[in-house]
This record gives structure tokens, C-alpha cells and sequence, in this order.
């Protein structure tokens, strides 16, 4: 079955398109990838109601403007890769996060319907919320994609995804679905990428190839204060999002200049990423890394040499784009969805049970 999965994280760098190829038994073949930045004004929408005050019309627009983007994105994607949209027969939209607060309550909007209505495909949108009712954080949900891709007979891997948030998933030798640990460990890229906006008026989104991070100085004082955090300590279940690390976060930077300030934020999102690590397992094997901060070789030679004992690798390694694996993960939960298979996985999200995710928005 020819599967698209759509996601845009809370990082708003844009909209990644990925179409894979899933056989009977979940065997899984990427087939086509690409990223389409979202338009200024978009991205600029998206945070005027992202945890802020704002009118619900604001949030209505985008709702059914984001679809319309996503449409455009994938058949843009099709277009370049030759692959006639008829031939998609399911999308796993994710939409994109304005509000996510634990185990109380999440808000993804892009609206299914219309993007059904647009490219005549089936989609499945909407993941997250069935988890909560059934007790969960609604988070994270990557870790089905993790187990099926990644667990090994003898080796315990972390698959660790940075986008706007860092998450990982530790996969014991020979594990069971059921004794995956998975949660959110703290900032991704997110507080780098306001730092970087802030300081260049918006004209960079992010420390590119993390050259500011390297020639900043990490400011001890500040990375010791804020590692003591409860959030950092807390055992899982647990997720965060844009709310924890938002306007209010950044202001703990002030009066640092940007290279430290981006520097110690790099040191940062590295070592709750490593405190992650020791809380859920002891030395893994490999450690594989997928997401926008597999592209900044500042923060993979940090982790590198905070973990000497473990293989630090990509996605790449493994034959998934790294910047394409959350996109390809949604693909194949909205396959599970449409398979009347539950994906969910209950050690990770904190849930009672197994659930089938998401909502079904059908084209006819």
C-alpha cells in the first residue's frame, strides 16, 4: 500500500512529505521525501496562536489553511518524483501542534476533511487525542515506528528524534513492544532556533551547520540552574512541548551574547538528552538520531562525547532520511489506523490500554 504521511512539527520549519511503500506485515520502503518551508505570514500565524492569547478565528483559519499547504506539498512532491497522486491511497496527517499540556488536553489543527476533499485521497489525522482518553500523555507517539524499524536481537538501541522537542525511545535486546520505555526529554532545536531568530530579526530560523553554537562559550552557571528542573528528574510517562520551552524559557538567556546563549541552549538540549538516556536504561549499544538536530555536528559531538561508550549514528545509516523519519512515522500509523490495528504504545504514553489512533477522513 502507497502511504503519504504529512508532518509539521513544533519546531515550524515547514511541512515534510514522505511516501512509503508498507507491505502486509508493516515491511516498510521510503519512496519519496521533501520538505516545503512554510510561507513567512503562515509560520508567523502559527506562533500568534501557538500557547497565546489570540481570537478562535485565527485558529479557524488556519485550520483550514494548513491543508491546503499540505495538499500543495504533496502533490508538488508527486509532481518531482513522477509518482501520480492517484497512486497515494492513504495520507497520516499529523497537523500542526498549537497546544499540548500533558495528560489535560492537545490541539493539532489542519483539518482531515479538507485535505481529503482536496487531494481525493483518504486521510487519517488527529492521533494524538485517543491516547489521552484512554489516559495517555498523547505523546510520544514515534516510538511504534522506532520499535518496528529499529529493535535488534542483541543490541539495546535509543532511537532519539530532535525536532522543536528531543524525545527518545530505548529498545532493549529482543524486546516486546509492550516493554519499549519512550518519553520526552526537554528541549530539540526549539530554544536554539528562537535564540537565532531573536538576534537576527527573523531573518535565520536556526544555527546552520551549529557554527554559532561552536563558537559560543557554554555558560556553566546557567546550564547548571536550569538542568534543575523537575521535569528532568521526573520519571516517565511524561512530554513537553512549546509551552514548557516558549517566550517565557528564553528569557532565562538574557544578557548572554547569541554564540554563548546558543551555545549553552546547544549544551542544554544534549545533556537532558543524556540525563534521558540514564534514566531509562544504562549504556546502549547505539544511540541513532534522527530529526533536524542529526544536521548540526556541534550537538552530535556533544552527544558523542557524552555517550564514549555507545555508537552514535543517524537514521541515514539505517536508510531513513533523518530530516524525513517523523513524516514516515505518521505513514505508518495511519496505516495501523487503517488496518483496525492499535499503535499507540501504552509503556510510552502512560495509556490504560492500546488504542487505534486518529480519525478516519474519507475522499467520497
Amino acid at each position: 500500500m502507497r502511504v503519504a504521511g504529512i508532518m509539521s512539527g513544533t519546531s515550524l520549519d515547514g511541512i515534510d512529505v514522505a511516501i512509503v511503500e508498507i507491505g502486509g506485515r508493516g515491511a516498510l520502503r521510503p519512496v519519496a521525501f521533501s520538505t516545503s518551508p512554510y510561507p513567512r505570514e503562515v509560520r508567523e500565524a502559527i506562533l500568534a496562536v501557538s500557547n497565546r492569547t489570540c481570537h478562535t478565528s485565527q485558529i479557524s483559519h488556519l485550520n483550514f489553511r494548513l491543508p491546503e499547504l499540505y495538499a500543495a506539498a504533496l502533490r508538488g512532491l508527486c509532481q518531482r518524483s513522477r509518482l501520480p497522486l492517484t497512486t497515494v491511497e492513504l495520507i497520516g496527517c499529523h497537523g500542526q501542534t498549537v497546544f499540548h499540556e500533558g495528560s489535560r488536553s492537545t490541539l493539532q489543527i489542519g483539518d482531515g476533511s479538507v485535505l481529503a476533499e482536496l487531494t481525493g485521497v483518504p486521510v487519517v489525522s488527529d492521533f494524538r487525542p485517543r491516547d489521552m482518553a484512554a489516559g495517555g500523555q498523547g505523546a510520544p507517539l514515534v516510538p511504534y515506528f522506532d520499535y518496528a524499524f529499529f529493535r535488534h536481537a542483541r543490541r539495546t538501541r535509543v532511537a532519539v528524534n530532535i525536532g522543536g522537542i528531543a524525545n527518545i525511545t530505548v529498545i532493549g535486546p529482543g524486546a516486546r513492544l509492550e516493554e519499549v520505555v519512550a518519553f520526552d526529554t526537554g528541549p530539540g532545536n526549539m530554544v536554539m532556533d528562537q535564540l537565532v531568530s531573536r538576534h537576527t530579526g527573523g531573518r535565520q530560523a536556526m544555527d546552520r551547520g551549529g557554527r554559532l553554537a561552536a563558537a559560543g562559550r557554554i555558560d556553566r552557571r546557567l546550564l547548571a540552574e536550569l538542568l534543575k528542573g523537575r521535569f528532568y528528574r521526573q520519571r516517565p510517562p511524561k512530554s513537553a512541548g512549546r509551552e514548557q520551552y516558549g517566550d517565557e524559557f528564553v528569557k532565562h538567556f538574557a544578557g548572554l551574547d547569541v554564540a554563548d546563549a546558543v551555545a549553552t541552549a546547544t549544551a542544554f538540549t544534549v545533556a537532558t538528552l543524556v540525563r534521558g538516556i540514564a534514566l531509562a536504561t544504562g549504556t546502549p549499544d547505539d544511540v541513532i538520531v534522527g530529526g533536524g538536530g542529526a544536521h548540526n555536528p556541534q550537538l552530535m559531538a556533544l552527544l558523542a562525547a557524552h555517550l564514549p561508550a555507545s555508537r552514535v549514528t543517524t537514521t541515514n545509516e539505517f536508510g531513513i532520511d533523518s530530516d524525513a523519519k517523523e513524516a514516515i512515522a505518521f505513514a505508518l500509523l495511519a496505516h495501523a489506523t487503517w488496518r483496525h490495528r492499535p499503535s499507540n504504545v501504552p509503556s510510552a504514553t502512560g495509556a490504560r490500554h492500546a488504542v487505534i489512533l486518529g480519525k478516519i477522513s474519507y475522499c467520497r
